[in-house]
């Protein structure tokens, strides 16, 4: 456990202080009030390239001799360790070269290049770009940039432990998302030389528990899959470099379902006006999971790089989530007048409508069997099951359908 020291955490907080933005804790209301704790929240989708991992990128560049600069680095990477490795290759004038998986959307593509990197597309999955990049750095004499098994960019990433305790040096615990495990073995080796009374919590999707597999087993476990929409710690197997470390330092490991992360989100955008990406929702729906209460905890929020396709589809799903949009079907007579007494039973609901589908076709006996269709917004389930008591009392027998928004 030598190479992880105080003196180099201080080390990498002093360099990596001048190319990161200073991302000031937020206090939360709403989750302080959900817990009854303090929550704060760690901002680092906030952070320049919409990640952390510019962190453990510069501090391990910074790391390297001259030589190894010169002759060039190579990463493997879908999303924010590619951009992480070529800013900070930028910062210091040296040549970065970025395998990507050939469907890496076009926006990811052109957002590593801009930072001034070569980008190489190769093979469907991140595992193939992994194995031609290391094939390269072979070929070609490059370093190559693990995104987290390499204790270098572990005490990178932990420079987020030294910032939250300036601000906020009494708190009592920090929950971090956990992919590759980089991030949390970084943020709770150092947390743990500052104050070994902490609790580091660390936060896996359910479908993706590569830490949770390896603390049982007490080695690296490949899983079989991972997937998740939290694709940003989507890893079938935790760094062996770096577990040890981790099992020595993080309190309690914790696993979310995909879908706590999609109410998480919308959370985030409502109550905090922020983006953050599925993996970095990870310790906000684990709030769930844990007893804060009277306690201080701060939340890291790992990254906000989320394309606006998706965006819209967890934004459609939260809403169904928390019953904010529901669809209902009706059969009436096929005569004037009924779509105005289902609108005026729906508005002395307050329900808003949002789409209406009339179709006279469900049947070839047409009394009774008009099918109207109605999706509605609505504050929530208590508001919802007013509106289906409203369509009931007046004789429609409202039914719930799948909702679809277009």
């Amino acid at each position: 456990m030598e190479k992880m020291t105080l003196k180099k955490f201080e080390e990498a907080s002093e360099l990596v202080e001048k190319v990161t933005l200073p991302t000031k804790l937020i206090y939360s209301e709403s989750l302080s009030s959900q817990t009854g704790g303090r929550i704060y929240l760690k901002p680092e989708n906030m952070q320049y390239t919409g990640a952390y991992k510019v962190r453990g990128a510069y501090y391990k560049i910074a790391s390297l001799p001259e030589e190894k600069r010169k002759k060039g680095l190579i990463a493997a990477s879908a999303g924010n360790h590619a951009q992480g490795v070529a800013f900070a290759a930028q910062k210091f004038g040296c040549r970065a070269t970025i395998v990507m998986p050939t469907v890496t959307p076009l926006i990811k593509v052109n957002r590593t290049k801009s930072y001034g990197a070569d980008i190489v597309l190769h093979g469907d999955v991140y595992d193939d770009a992994y194995e031609f990049a290391l094939q390269l750095a072979e070929e070609k004499g490059y370093t190559f940039i693990h995104p987290f098994d390499d204790l270098d960019v572990a005490t990178g990433q932990g420079t987020i432990a030294m910032e939250i305790f300036r601000e906020l040096p009494t708190l009592d615990n920090i929950i971090v998302p956990v992919g590759g495990g980089g991030l949390i073995t970084g943020i709770s080796v150092l947390a743990k030389m500052l104050n070994p009374k902490i609790q580091i919590i660390g936060v896996e999707p359910a479908a993706a528990a590569s830490m949770t597999a390896a603390f049982e087993k007490k080695e690296p476990i490949s899983l079989a899959s991972a997937d998740t929409i939290a694709d940003g710690t989507a890893v079938k197997t935790i760094g062996g470099k770096i577990l040890p470390y981790a099992m020595d330092n993080v309190s309690r490991l914790v696993t979310v379902e995909d879908g706590e992360l999609i109410g998480a989100f919308l959370d985030m955008v409502e109550n905090h006006k922020m983006i953050v990406e599925n993996s970095g929702l990870l310790p906000v729906a684990a709030l769930k999971h844990l007893d804060l209460k009277d306690k201080k905890a701060v939340l890291v929020l790992s990254g906000g790089n989320m394309d606006v396709i998706t965006m819209a589809s967890v934004i459609q799903h939260g809403l169904l989530q928390k019953d904010r949009i529901f669809t209902v079907s009706v059969l009436l007579p096929d005569k004037a007048g009924e779509l105005v007494k289902v609108a005026t039973a729906v508005a002395e609901a307050d329900g808003n409508v949002i789409r209406l589908e009339h179709n006279q076709f469900v049947s070839v006996n047409r009394m009774n069997s008009v099918e109207l269709r109605i999706t509605m917004e609505a504050f929530g389930t208590a508001h919802k099951h007013r509106i289906m008591e409203a369509l009931e009392s007046k004789g429609f027998g409202p039914e719930i359908v799948d909702t679809k928004l277009y």
